[in-house]
């Protein structure tokens, strides 16, 4: 049974994340079930545009703690959505942790109704926001992330908006979702194509140049003692040692 839930309305490929039992989580088999139907989108001539969404009340929760993807597999993945040749657009409705960033970053526009919730939790845990910063340092306000990577706070949409998070926020996703969808179903492949890969040139420069330190670095935190405890906390919903 597959994690990724495909449909497909007037040229546009619907692909929800589905493991709401686990808040759709980034284990090993939801990210090699997106890559696939990622690169089958990519090369279906009928896709105009793909919508990356979710079931549940979780877009995602982050890395799963207990299956998680190898740091090398997450930085494809992200690249494959950057990469693509048809417009990846993120329609979020509910709350979003951690890796589940990363996967808006990669996205080229994204839409967040009110109600959803933002929040870079990795420092919690005792590691670093590290391979989901290869798209995401490149389009996030300097100042504001570094509040929310140093402070793992929660924020909501109007201000995932205001620091490039996310493209737009409204009472209804699907709402301000609606025109976009419009201008992408009326435009040409190769003019979506050829624009892409325009707006997207310096952050794959930023996946050239980084990807291989920040991958690194990702697995070095999280095989460390204080990661260790801070997972195992998390687990076990207790503060962590050093709380205080």
């Amino acid at each position: 049974m597959t994690t990724v839930r495909r449909s497909r309305e007037r040229g546009i490929t619907t692909l929800a994340l589905d493991a709401p039992e686990r808040r759709n989580a980034l284990s090993a088999r939801l990210v090699g079930d997106l890559a696939d139907a990622l690169a089958e989108c990519g090369e279906d001539g009928d896709v105009r545009a793909v919508v990356l969404t979710h079931t549940g009340n979780t877009f995602s929760a982050g890395a799963d703690l207990t299956d998680p993807p190898h740091p090398d597999d997450l930085v494809a993945l992200l690249r494959r959505i950057v990469e693509l040749p048809k417009p990846v657009v993120a329609r979020v409705t509910g709350h979003v942790r951690a890796g589940g960033l990363g996967l808006l970053g990669a996205c080229d526009i994204a839409a967040a109704s009110r109600d959803a919730t933002f929040a870079f939790t990795e420092v919690r845990i005792g590691v670093a926001p590290a391979v989901i910063s290869l798209p995401l340092l490149p389009r996030l306000d300097p100042r504001a992330v570094a509040r929310y990577y140093l402070t793992g706070e929660r924020f909501d949409a109007a201000e995932a908006a205001r620091i490039g998070l996310v493209t737009v926020s409204g009472d209804d996703a699907d709402a301000v979702l609606a025109p976009v969808l419009d201008g992408l179903r009326r435009s040409s492949p190769q003019g979506l194509a050829e624009t892409k890969r325009l707006l997207t040139a310096k952050v794959l420069d930023t996946f050239d140049r980084d990807a291989a330190d920040l991958t690194a670095l990702s697995a070095r935190l999280f095989s460390s003692a204080q990661a260790r405890e801070g997972m195992t906390a998390f687990l076990e919903r207790r503060d962590p040692s050093w709380a205080r």
